[in-house]
C-alpha cells in the first residue's frame, strides 16, 4: 500500500498539512496508554497526606483541591499543578523537598515513592478527574419528583421553550447569544445530528434555495419521518448504552444475548420511552432479556462482575444516569451510594439469596431486593424475581419518578449540543449548570407521550442549535463551565464511515446485525403471496393424528447465486421449534398463534444453505402438528427468491444435539418425505393476517445503503472510538488519539473504500473536473470549494482525471477537519 504522505502533488501536501496542523486544535491527538485509575488510586493519597490542608473548606496558602476547578487555579503563589509536566509542578516539587520550610506535607510522614510516582503520572497524563467528584460537595441533592418551571418572557420573537430559558441565562450571566448558522451548515448539522448521513448534492441546492419562513421546521420534521435512516443512527447510541453488539465476549459461548432485532423495532415503530424501559427491565419475551441478562463470563469472576452485579449497574447507569461501579464494591467514595443499595438493586434480579461482598470478600449479610428511592414506592423483596423486576420497571418510569426523564433528555441533549447539562452525563447527582432547561426538558418529554422525537424536535428548532458551535480544546472547562452555544462533535466512527461509504459508493451488502430492516409497507403488503404449507412427518398422514411429545427434525437445502441483499421469514410451529440456518440458531417459539418474522440475511449466504428445525407436538393426548416456513430473499439486483415449508423438505424421527446455539453433525439414515397437512382455519387465519406485512417489512429496507451501525467493529471502527460494548459508553472520546491519525493515514480499511470511490466517480461521466470536484464538496461538506481549493483540485486532477489522482483528491478532502466534525 502507498503511503499518502509520499504523495509528490502540492494539493495532497498541502491537504495532508492541513491534517496534521489543523485537525490537533480542534481535537487534540493523544497517545494511547493506561490511564490512572483516579479514584483507586489518586484520591486516596490526596486524602492521607494533604486533604488536612486543602480539602473541603480548607484553603491553606489560598490552595485548595477540593474539585478539578480549585485544583487548576492554584495558590498564592501561583499553579500548583502544570498539566502534563509533572517536573515543573510546585505541588511534586514540594512533596520531594527536604527543606522543611517548603516540604509537604509540612508534617507526619513523608509521601511513600511509589505514591510519588503515581501522582507524577497522574499529572503527566493531564490530571483525570472523575467528573463531578469533589472532596466535600456542595448540599446539593437533585429532587427526585419532576418539576415544571415558569418560562421566562418570549423576547425578540424567540418563542421556543429553549431559548425562552436560555436567552435568559446569558441576560444573566451579560453573555451575548450565539449568532444563527447559515442554511448549509444547518442541513448538514441536522442530517448528521437525526439520521447520522451527509445531505446529497440535491437536498443541498433543494433547501438553500427555499426562501419559505418555516423551512427548518419542515426539514426537522421530515429528517425524523424518516424511519429507517433515523433508527440505523440511533441504533449507535442505543448500541452503547444498553451494551448490544453483534459480536464479541460472550456471544460465541451463548454467555450473552443480542436484543438487536428488539431495539430496532422499538426504534423504527419510535415506541415510548417509558414502554421502551419497562420491556428492558422486565421483558415480555426473549427478544429484550439481554440487556438485564448482561455477560455470563466464563471460569470464576469477582464478586463485582456476577450478572446480579452487572445487572445493578446497567440499570442504575442507563435509566438513572447513576455509575454503581464503585458502590458494587465498597461504599462508594465518589458519591452517595453505599454497598447496601448496589446489592440491593441486584437483589431484584437475582434468582438465589445474594450474599454481600466488600472488595470480593464476602461479610455474611444477605442482600434484600430494593430500589434507590422509596419514598415513591419499593419492590416487594418476597415476590418472585418476574414480579420484582415488574415493580421495578413500574418504580423506574413512575409518573412522580423525575430522574429517569432528567436522565435520558440530558442525555439527548448531550449528543445534540455537545455537553450536557449535568456534566458528565453519568454523574446525574451533580447540579446541572440550568435546573429549569434539564427540568422543563424531562416534563416535556413525559407531557408528550416519552415520544424521543418530540424530545429532538425540540432542541432541533430551537435558536440555541441553530447558532455556531464553539470550537473547544482539552482544558477549556477546566476554570468552569459556561454555557455559551453548541460545541462542535466529532462524528463517530459509525457517522465517519457512513459517509465515506455515502462519497465512495463501498458499502457492504450484506450487514451482521441480526434484525430485520424496514418498516412495514401495507400497500407492498397487499402484493406479497403467501406460498408456505404447513408440514410434519408421517404421523400426520391422512387418518393419523401426531402424538403428544412427538419430536422431529425437518430439513430443507437451498442454493443461492449471490450473497442475499435482504432475506427475511416467517415461522410458527404447532405447537414448538427451533430453527437452524447453516447450524446455528437463529430463532425459537412456542406460541403457534403468532408468527416469528425472523431476519435472514447474515445467516444465509452464497451457495448451499442449510434450513434445520426441531419440532415438537405438545398437548396430552394425540393432536393436530405443523410447521410453517415462508422466506423472501433478495439480491443486490432485486431478484427475489421464495423459500417455503413444502413437499420437498424432508423429516427424520432424530433430533440432533445442540449446544449454545449450534447442532452437532449430524447424519441420520431415515430421511423420508414430509407430509403436507391440511391446514386448520385457525392455522390460515394466523398465516393470513400476519404473514404478509411481516414479510413486506423485510422487503422495505432494500433499497438503502447498509450502516456502519448494522456491522461488527472493524479495525477502523475500533480506532475511531467505537468501543467493544463490554461495558455500558455513554460518551465517546472526543480527542483524536496517535493509533487513529496513523490508521487514517494508511488504514487499508478506508484506502480500499476510497480507491472504490474513485472508480465509480470514473464512471459518473461529470462533464468538466470542475463539476466533479464541486459535487465532491457539495456530497462532503455542503459547500462550494474556495477558489484556492479548487485551483489546486484542478491541477491535481488535469483535464483527464485518473483513478490515482481522484483517489488522492477523495482522501485530502476526507482528511479535512471540516469534514470530521459536526460544525
Amino acid at each position: 500500500m502507498r503511503e499518502r504522505t509520499a504523495l509528490v502533488p502540492p494539493f495532497l501536501n498541502q491537504a495532508f498539512m492541513i491534517f496534521r496542523l489543523l485537525l490537533p486544535s480542534i481535537f487534540a491527538v493523544t497517545a494511547v496508554s493506561a490511564a490512572i485509575d483516579f479514584p483507586h488510586q489518586i484520591v486516596p493519597i490526596l486524602r492521607e497526606h494533604c486533604a488536612e490542608c486543602h480539602a473541603g473548606d480548607k484553603k491553606k496558602g489560598g490552595f485548595s483541591f477540593n474539585d478539578r476547578e480549585s485544583l487548576m487555579e492554584g495558590g498564592e503563589d501561583g499553579a500548583v499543578v502544570v498539566s502534563g509536566k509533572s517536573a515543573e509542578s510546585a505541588m511534586i516539587k514540594a512533596i520531594l523537598s527536604a527543606d522543611p520550610d517548603d516540604q509537604m506535607p509540612p508534617k507526619g510522614k513523608r509521601v511513600p515513592p511509589e505514591q510519588i510516582a503515581l501522582l507524577k503520572q497522574w499529572i503527566d497524563e493531564g490530571l483525570q478527574w472523575e467528573e463531578g467528584f469533589a472532596f466535600k460537595k456542595p448540599a446539593y441533592e437533585p429532587s427526585l419528583k419532576p418539576r415544571s418551571p415558569a418560562l421566562p418572557a418570549v423576547v425578540d420573537g424567540r418563542s421556543n421553550p429553549i431559548d425562552r430559558i436560555l436567552d435568559q441565562y446569558l441576560a444573566q450571566k451579560k453573555l451575548p447569544r450565539p449568532a444563527t448558522i447559515d442554511d448549509a451548515t444547518f442541513l448538514r448539522r441536522a442530517y448528521l445530528d437525526l439520521i447520522g448521513l451527509l445531505p446529497s448534492p440535491q437536498a443541498l441546492e433543494t433547501f438553500t434555495k427555499d426562501t419559505s419562513a418555516d423551512k427548518r421546521a419542515r426539514l426537522i420534521d421530515t429528517l425524523l419521518k424518516r424511519d429507517i435512516d433515523y433508527t440505523e443512527h440511533w441504533l449507535t447510541f442505543w448500541n452503547d448504552l444498553l451494551r448490544n453488539d453483534y459480536g464479541g465476549t460472550g456471544f460465541i459461548t451463548g454467555g450473552r444475548k443480542q436484543i438487536s432485532n428488539w431495539l430496532y423495532h422499538a426504534l423504527i415503530t419510535n415506541m415510548p420511552f417509558d414502554q421502551f424501559v419497562r420491556e428492558l427491565i422486565a421483558p415480555p419475551n426473549d427478544e429484550s432479556r439481554g440487556f438485564i441478562d448482561g455477560i455470563k463470563w466464563r471460569g470464576d469472576v469477582s464478586a463485582g462482575q456476577t450478572v446480579e452485579i452487572q445487572f445493578a449497574q446497567s440499570v442504575s447507569q442507563s435509566f438513572l444516569g447513576i455509575n454503581m461501579k464503585c458502590a458494587s464494591c465498597h461504599d462508594s467514595f465518589i458519591d452517595r451510594w453505599k454497598l447496601s443499595e448496589a446489592y440491593g438493586l441486584a437483589a431484584i434480579y437475582s434468582s438465589r439469596p445474594l450474599e454481600i461482598s466488600r472488595c470480593d470478600k464476602p461479610i455474611g449479610q444477605q442482600a434484600v431486593a430494593s430500589w434507590l428511592f422509596p419514598e415513591i414506592g419499593q419492590v416487594d423483596a418476597k415476590a418472585s424475581q418476574s414480579e420484582r423486576l415488574k415493580q421495578l420497571a413500574a418504580l423506574m418510569t413512575h409518573p412522580q419518578n423525575g430522574r429517569t426523564p432528567r436522565t435520558l433528555v440530558n442525555r439527548l441533549w448531550q449528543r445534540l449540543m455537545g455537553r450536557g447539562i449535568v456534566h458528565p452525563v453519568d454523574a446525574m447527582q451533580t447540579e446541572p449548570w440550568s435546573a429549569d432547561l434539564l427540568d422543563y426538558l424531562a416534563t416535556h418529554l413525559t407531557e408528550h407521550g416519552h415520544d424521543l422525537k418530540q424530545t429532538l424536535a425540540l432542541i432541533a428548532t430551537s435558536q440555541a442549535y441553530q447558532s455556531h458551535s464553539q470550537v473547544v480544546t482539552k482544558g477549556s472547562d477546566d476554570h468552569g463551565y459556561t454555557y455559551a452555544g453548541p460545541r462542535a462533535k466529532r462524528l463517530t466512527a459509525e457517522q465517519f464511515i457512513d459517509a465515506i461509504w455515502q462519497l465512495t459508493g463501498a458499502a457492504p451488502t450484506k450487514m451482521d446485525a441480526g434484525v430485520l430492516r424496514g418498516k412495514v409497507d401495507p400497500e407492498l403488503a397487499k402484493q406479497i403471496k403467501i406460498s408456505g404449507q404447513w408440514i410434519w412427518g408421517h404421523s400426520a398422514k391422512p387418518g393419523s393424528t401426531p402424538p403428544s411429545g412427538e419430536t422431529i427434525t425437518l430439513r430443507k437445502t437451498i442454493k443461492l447465486e449471490t450473497d442475499p441483499a435482504s432475506a427475511s421469514a416467517v415461522v410458527t410451529c404447532d405447537n414448538g421449534y427451533t430453527l437452524f440456518v447453516n447450524n446455528r440458531k437463529v430463532s425459537a417459539g412456542d406460541d403457534w398463534t403468532k408468527l416469528a418474522a425472523v431476519p435472514l440475511q447474515t445467516a444465509l449466504h452464497k451457495g448451499p444453505n442449510s434450513i434445520l428445525v426441531i419440532a415438537t407436538n405438545a398437548g396430552k393426548g394425540p393432536n393436530p402438528a405443523g410447521f410453517f416456513f415462508d422466506a423472501r430473499v433478495r439480491d443486490a439486483a432485486g431478484k427475489e427468491t421464495a423459500i417455503s415449508s413444502d413437499a420437498t423438505w424432508e423429516w427424520s424421527a432424530k433430533a440432533p444435539p445442540a449446544k449454545e446455539g449450534r447442532i452437532a453433525a449430524f447424519e441420520a439414515k431415515d430421511w423420508q418425505p414430509v407430509t403436507v397437512v391440511k391446514a386448520l382455519g385457525s392455522w390460515q387465519q394466523t398465516i393470513h393476517t400476519q404473514a404478509p406485512s411481516l414479510l413486506a417489512q423485510g422487503a422495505a429496507a432494500s433499497d438503502h445503503m447498509i450502516r456502519a451501525s448494522l456491522m461488527k467493529s472493524n479495525f477502523l471502527m475500533r480506532t475511531l472510538g467505537r468501543p467493544n460494548r463490554d461495558q455500558i459508553v455513554t460518551a465517546r472520546p472526543n480527542d483524536l488519539t496517535t493509533l487513529e491519525a496513523i490508521d487514517l493515514a494508511n488504514g487499508s480499511t478506508l484506502s480500499d473504500a476510497i480507491a472504490k470511490g474513485a472508480q465509480r466517480l470514473l464512471t459518473l461521466q461529470q462533464p468538466t473536473p470542475v463539476d466533479l470536484i464541486s459535487g465532491l464538496y457539495h456530497q462532503a461538506l455542503s459547500r462550494e470549494p474556495t477558489a484556492s481549493e479548487l485551483a489546486t483540485a484542478q491541477s491535481l486532477l488535469g483535464a483527464k482525471p485518473t483513478q490515482q489522482s481522484l483517489e488522492d483528491l477523495l482522501w485530502a478532502v476526507c482528511m479535512l477537519p471540516e469534514f470530521q466534525v459536526v460544525r
